[in-house]
């Protein structure tokens, strides 16, 4: 399923859904070649605090994207060089957070794709609050410990398992018909009908 998932992009799995489920758009792509596909592992935590988020790396497993609910808060860094070292080491495919990480070029080097608001220079708070692979909300999302992650350059989208084969399945008739309408174009040179959503 993933497999299948990771040949559709955000926009046309959004399209593909009734009830697109997209993060806010400030979750970006900053390191990495811009495109994950996987499964949520969830950490919640309160704005600034980020030491649990040490436990969940240890629950990575491969293809894992691991979704971090820091509260939209910027000011202080949930993740780093360190963290991305021993993320990739237990084979996750990346890392949503709804809030700021640091250490953007050593980040950049290690490869793990990192999804964020912002990058900063501070560190989160070590209080060990929090919890882990419960429902959270991330960028105005709710996640749910298994539900697929994909990411691309046009931003997050959730998808629910059980909805999956369909979002696919609409998304794929709706890709059909505009590439239907490009070759007719390509060999006549008239646009002769419209693409309807």
């Amino acid at each position: 399923m993933l497999e299948r998932l990771s040949g559709f992009s955000t926009s046309e799995l959004c399209d593909g859904s009734s009830f697109p489920r997209a993060m806010d758009y400030h979750i970006k792509p900053w390191v990495g070649h811009g495109r994950i596909v996987g499964r949520a592992v969830t950490v919640d935590v309160p704005a600034g605090e980020g030491d649990i988020v040490a436990d969940a790396i240890l629950l990575l497993k491969e293809g894992d994207v691991l979704v971090i609910s820091g509260k939209g808060c910027c000011d202080y860094s949930y993740w780093g060089d360190f963290r991305s070292f021993c993320a990739r080491t237990a084979g996750a495919a990346g890392v949503v957070i709804d809030g700021a990480f640091r250490d953007l070029e050593e980040c950049r080097t290690i490869g793990l794709p990192v999804f964020a608001r912002a990058v900063t220079c501070i560190t989160a708070a070590k209080k060990g609050t929090g919890s882990i692979n419960v429902p959270v909300s991330c960028g105005g999302v709710c996640v749910r410990p298994g539900d697929f992650i994909v990411g691309d350059a046009g931003g997050v989208c959730v998808i629910d398992p059980e909805e999956a084969e369909a979002i696919m399945e609409k998304a794929e008739k709706k890709r059909a018909a505009q590439e239907q309408v490009v070759r007719e174009i390509r060999e006549t040179g008239i646009l002769r009908t419209r693409i309807k959503k």
